[in-house]
């Protein structure tokens, strides 16, 4: 054997190892990160506080009674707000922000409706007729919304927007004093991503 074969099978290792730890440096940076977060995901308690929502997700969904849904928001994403029927500076702003919420939406404003369940006394028809047209009202005395009342939750409605799916599920709610804007945006997202209504 000479020493240039001898030169040359040296070499030749020196390469293959040299090309071996640069793909295995390539294999480690392709697979460490994936590991780090597969660990990190099933591995420990951890789990990223951030959410999407804006509103308080009600878990698990309220399925109202179908029977005291109203036909008028059948198929429709609706936004229901339940509160004293003379409507005193509380109530007015709250569907203040509910109008000018969906309005907000443009095109897709046709697939929100707008709920006023009214609690007795019912109602200042005069300033709800000019102000929100188009607002379905439904008055707590009649035993049908008696029946719808009774699935929404009972604490703080006074400024509270609750959203309604179009197959009657009671999925979220928004204090309206709060982030009108996380309404708008959360609805947006939904009816982008929504199949129905």
């Amino acid at each position: 054997m000479s020493a240039d074969t001898s030169a040359t099978s040296v070499e030749r290792a020196r390469l293959r190892m040299r090309n071996l730890r640069t793909l295995a440096l390539l294999a480690a940076l392709f697979f460490l990160p994936l590991l780090l977060a597969f660990i990190t995901y099933y591995g420990s308690p951890w789990r990223p506080a951030r959410h999407v929502n804006h509103g308080l997700l009600i878990t698990p969904p309220v399925v109202l009674p179908q029977v005291f849904v109203p036909d008028a928001w059948q198929g429709h994403w609706s936004l229901v707000y339940i509160g004293a029927g003379e409507c005193d500076a509380d109530c007015r702003a709250t569907l203040w922000v509910m109008r000018q919420t969906r309005l907000a939406l443009g095109t897709d404003m046709t697939r929100v409706s707008r709920v006023f369940l009214a609690t007795a006394p019912c109602c200042d028809r005069e300033f709800l007729g000019r102000e929100h047209p188009g607002l379905t009202l439904l008055d707590a005395a009649t035993p049908a919304a008696q029946g719808l009342l009774g699935a929404f939750p009972r604490a703080a409605r006074e400024h509270t927007l609750f959203l309604v799916d179009p197959l009657g599920n009671l999925m979220m709610s928004y204090d309206a004093r709060q982030n009108p804007r996380g309404l708008l945006l959360d609805l947006k997202n939904l009816l982008r991503l929504s199949q129905i209504g």
